[in-house]
């Protein structure tokens, strides 16, 4: 067992702390994929006229939760973490509860985009909080725990969701949403204390907020890393706005559709614990790099067939590429991340929010681009797919001046006050 955490959770059991920030980020994860059942029953009852409008769902709390994460690291690190995280719990359950009373879809996308907004709290505070009381591997061990868990609720979740569809509607989804949420926030208000000291907060003002930006956009490894991961998720976002229609139209596989979107996310979660006992041995860049094109070259694999086939390969044959496609993405993403905050450690909190608010956003809207793109069969997809992991690799290859797999020694190995001055102007 890691090292018992430091002062600010003096008490709190270590299972407990790792247990309640996981729960936190499960609530974004769990936000997202129980609704993809019930994607074509909240369509047909708000009288969405395009099947492909529906991703909407989706999408609208992508945008919330992307948007907002700029602003929780500022107010955190002023105010402390516990406020700033009710404050954006109270928003999520205030979001989810008003969506079961939606009378039109406009209002429901509305009603998303707040929760959305308020989940941003729980990602950025639940990072921050094991920040504060851990640090080197220890924080590794303890965030690869609860990647963990949040990459488990994508293989529960759409199954819990078509549970309920077989016995209610939609509105008892966002309910559960709603009580979980509720049981969340009162177990954080019960056990988690305030893991900030008071002497080291931070004033919150526009000059600080600017500079920590100017800094992210002006770090080439920064900027270039965090360009790559929106791309990469963007990848992510769009399959997860087709899958409904993948799996239940283009392969007609009806209500079993959520066992095997879970099967993927099994893999996923694999790959993610596995990355957390090879990046030690490997390195972030080795893994990472070989990884992205293993994930390009799979894409264009899945194109091919798909054309070949008239626009959707056996399924036999596009699921057995699909596990390996996101298995790698397992190796990409929590990577990219690492290698974006790297060089930011003297603006960590502000820089998250930055890095969050660029990443999501970015690859919440380019997912739902792609998404909408949907035309029954796997074309538009797989062509995203080879397009987002071409123009990751350059985003990749720039950041790292030209080169690939090696690990750096500058400007990754300076201080973080002199990685700062790492710039374009390099």
């Amino acid at each position: 067992m890691p090292d018992a955490p430091a002062s600010p959770t003096r008490g709190l059991p270590y299972w407990e702390l790792v247990a309640l920030v996981a729960c936190l980020m499960a609530l974004n994860a769990a936000a997202i994929d129980i609704y993809l059942p019930a994607l074509q029953n909240i369509g047909a009852a708000l009288g969405v006229e395009s099947e492909n409008q529906r991703q909407f769902v989706i999408t609208a709390y992508i945008v919330g939760f992307g948007g907002a994460q700029i602003f929780y690291g500022p107010l955190s690190d002023r105010f402390g973490r516990r406020p700033v995280l009710f404050f954006g719990l109270g928003i999520y359950v205030l979001g989810a509860f008003a969506s079961i009373f939606a009378p039109s879809f406009t209002i429901l996308l509305a009603m998303r985009v707040i929760q959305g907004i308020g989940a941003a709290a729980t990602r950025v505070i639940a990072i921050s909080v094991v920040r504060d009381c851990f640090g080197g591997r220890q924080m590794a061990s303890v965030m690869s725990l609860v990647m963990m868990v949040f990459m488990a609720i994508p293989v529960f979740a759409p199954n819990v969701g078509q549970l309920i569809m077989l016995f209610g509607d939609w509105h008892e989804i966002f309910m559960t949403v709603t009580l979980f949420a509720l049981g969340v926030t009162i177990w954080t208000a019960l056990r988690l204390p305030e893991t900030l000291h008071p002497e080291d907060r931070m004033p919150l003002t526009a000059k600080r907020v600017a500079e920590a930006f100017r800094i992210v956009v002006t770090t080439r490894i920064a900027f270039g890393y965090a360009v790559a991961t929106a791309l990469i998720f963007g990848v992510l976002f769009a399959f997860i706005n087709q899958a409904e229609q993948i799996y239940t139209q283009v392969y007609a596989l009806g209500d079993a559709f959520t066992l095997y979107f879970s099967g993927v996310a099994i893999f996923m979660a694999l790959s993610s614990f596995l990355n957390s006992r090879l990046v030690q041995r490997f390195g972030m860049r080795r893994l990472s790099h070989t990884a992205l094109i293993g994930f390009a070259f799979f894409s264009l694999l899945q194109l091919v067939f798909a054309y070949a086939w008239g626009g959707a390969a056996p399924f036999w044959l596009f699921y057995v590429l699909l596990i390996p496609t996101f298995c790698l993405f397992g190796f990409i993403g929590t990577n990219f991340n690492a290698l974006a905050m790297d060089p930011l450690g003297h603006v960590a909190g502000t820089a998250s929010s930055v890095l969050g608010c660029m990443q999501t956003l970015g690859g919440g809207l380019i997912g739902a681009i792609i998404g909408y793109t949907y035309d029954g069969t796997l074309t538009p997809l797989f062509v995203g797919f080879v397009v987002l992991s071409a123009l990751s690799l350059i985003s990749v290859f720039v950041a790292e001046g030209g080169r690939l797999f090696e690990p750096r020694n500058a400007p990754d190995a300076r201080p973080a006050h002199e990685v700062a001055q790492h710039t374009f102007a390099e």
